[in-house]
């Protein structure tokens, strides 16, 4: 019997890592460069993800997507500045 060895090709994804990250005290904005097809072609396209990052009660860092009311200020001028960085990398 013969016997044929069949090697697969394990394709790695790329890790997606941020862009860019902008940061007020505890809250951040974080710019990432997301990669798709559209029918077979190649599109990339921007998305912020906005959070507040805290230490919980074991004193261990957490975060999460909930703003309170002191946090808006912060979180608008985050987000701010991440319009702003698209805006001009999109004039590039």
């Amino acid at each position: 019997m013969n016997t044929k060895t069949t090697e697969k090709k394990v394709e790695q994804k790329e890790a997606n890592l941020p862009e860019k990250k902008f940061r007020a005290g505890a809250i951040s904005a974080t710019v990432w460069l997301n990669k798709s097809q559209n029918n077979g072609t190649p599109v990339e396209y921007r998305t912020v993800s906005i959070e507040r990052s805290y230490t919980d009660k074991d004193g261990k860092w957490q975060s999460s997507n909930s703003m309170r009311v002191n946090d808006l200020p912060k979180a608008n001028m985050v987000i701010q500045k991440a319009y702003e960085y698209l805006v001009l990398k999109e004039q590039d």
